[in-house]
């Protein structure tokens, strides 16, 4: 079993060491990015092909290859919250007030309560077309084990309000939220930087030297976070392979082909939505195709991270120098989106799970008075699923909960949780672009030079000509 795992791990390192030579030789960003990913399909691939499912040395190797896959996620998070803070800051002394701030965050909201309203819809179809019912379904431990701890969780679930949720966003401890102890601590920490900035615009002609020391300190403070931000938006190709390395050893096929009519389903409602997040761009007058080019490796990065705040950084990024986006609406875009309004996880994932269960409690999915109640619940609960917790089953563990309904037979779905849920994190991803396009767009401050610009992304400070 060592030799095994050590011949995996040199195939791994010398996997490695190719991306390097293509970042040598200054293949632009895209390509490294898609490379890794390629890479790590076939090399899982060819792990389950040989040591089969569930192997203890496909365990053993990716616990090492996730030292890679894992370490690039948490140096994400490490610059997350100062990268938030700084950015916010910066862009409110820019804007000399807080009358543009409550415009951003209001539009940037909109968007995102609005278009998962939509995905709601969307899911609902899917679920319709493919007649998916949670009828028949049969529970393994792992199913049975995962439907036991929802509804041990449900407690906390039914004891949250509307009210209890906005209160959830606001930082009694803005400091122990820079930990990042709470799901919503992202919001926390925009709210704090909001704070801050708009204070400080307060003191600029009482106290005009105290403001330029602190806006000179807010520049320099920028200047090194987004240097940081830099060298770590380098690592992107190697974490792409090494998190799709572990993705594809370690699903198992079986449970994904009992449950294709599912996944197809989900898919189907993914891209769907995938498609009206161009169309609004269309709607703008922007270029969709373009836009679509542009923001490819940050849904790579996304789809096999599964984690829609580990993409803040990349996602910041990509918006000001791929799409022209202003720093500061980019900031609130994805901030927001993060837990605010998820397209995949709140919007589309607990209306199909809704559909699926209510021929199972005698209700007809197609009666209006269902739907309406269901996109209803979805739309308002959206703005809580990362105050209880976050992610899509906690989604789901609200709406369910708030139609009565059995959350148990959510855990059902476990088995293939992992690949629906990669999906689900890329539309969210593309959700807070969509909502920060909007927003910069009609507020009339997206720079279309940088948008037209077809040079390859490059989003690693190195030049990005082949």
């Amino acid at each position: 079993m060592a030799l095994s795992v050590i011949l995996n791990l040199t195939i791994f390192t010398a996997l490695i060491y190719f991306l390097y030579t293509l970042q040598a030789k200054h293949v632009p960003f895209t390509k490294r990015v898609f490379a890794g990913l390629g890479l790590g399909v076939v090399f899982g691939g060819l792990l389950q092909l040989y040591y089969g499912a569930g192997s203890d040395i496909i365990k053993t190797s990716i616990d090492y290859f996730d030292i890679v896959g894992k370490g690039y996620v948490k140096l994400l998070q490490m610059i997350i919250i100062p990268l938030v803070m700084v950015s916010i800051i910066s862009a409110i002394l820019k804007l000399k007030g807080g009358s543009s701030v409550g415009k951003i965050s209001g539009m940037s909201i909109g968007v995102l309560v609005v278009t998962t309203m939509i995905a709601a819809l969307v899911g609902i179809a899917w679920s319709l077309m493919f007649g998916l019912t949670a009828e028949g379904l049969t529970a393994g431990a792992a199913e049975v084990a995962r439907g036991q701890s929802l509804e041990t969780n449900l407690g906390r679930v039914e004891s949250l309000s509307f009210a209890n949720m906005i209160l959830e966003f606001l930082p009694a401890n803005p400091f122990l939220d820079m930990t990042g102890s709470r799901k919503t601590s992202t919001i926390a920490v925009v709210i704090f930087s909001i704070f801050i900035g708009i204070a400080a615009t307060g003191i600029a002609k009482k106290q005009p030297d105290v403001f330029a020391s602190f806006e000179s300190f807010v520049d320099v403070a920028k200047a090194i976070v987004m240097r940081i931000v830099t060298l770590v938006l380098r690592l992107t190709p190697y974490g792409v392979l090494a998190l799709m390395t572990k993705v594809i050893s370690g699903s198992n096929y079986a449970d994904i082909v009992n449950l294709a009519s599912f996944v197809m389903a989900s898919y189907g409602a993914l891209f769907t939505m995938f498609a009206i997040h161009l169309a609004i761009i269309a709607m703008l007058g922007l270029n969709p195709i373009r836009h679509l080019k542009k923001i490819m490796p940050l849904l790579t990065f996304a789809f096999t991270s599964r984690s829609s705040a580990a993409s803040i950084p990349m996602n910041v990024q990509t918006q000001e120098k791929a799409l022209g986006i202003p720093n500061g609406i980019a900031n609130f875009a994805a901030s927001f989106g993060s837990t605010i309004g998820q397209n995949g996880c709140a919007g589309i994932y607990p209306a199909m799970l809704a559909v699926m269960i209510a021929p199972t409690m005698g209700i007809n999915p197609l009666d209006i008075g269902f739907l309406v109640t269901l996109i209803a619940i979805i739309t308002i609960s959206s703005f809580g699923v990362a105050g209880i917790g976050g992610g899509a089953t906690f989604a789901a563990l609200i709406v369910l909960s708030a139609l009565d309904f059995p959350v148990a037979l959510a855990g059902l779905l476990i088995s293939i949780e992992p690949l629906i849920d990669m999906g689900r994190t890329a539309l969210n991803v593309s959700g807070s672009v969509t909502a920060g396009s909007v927003t910069s767009k009609l507020m009339g401050q997206t720079d279309m030079a940088v948008f037209n610009d077809d040079k390859p992304l490059n989003l690693d400070g190195e030049d990005a000509t082949a």
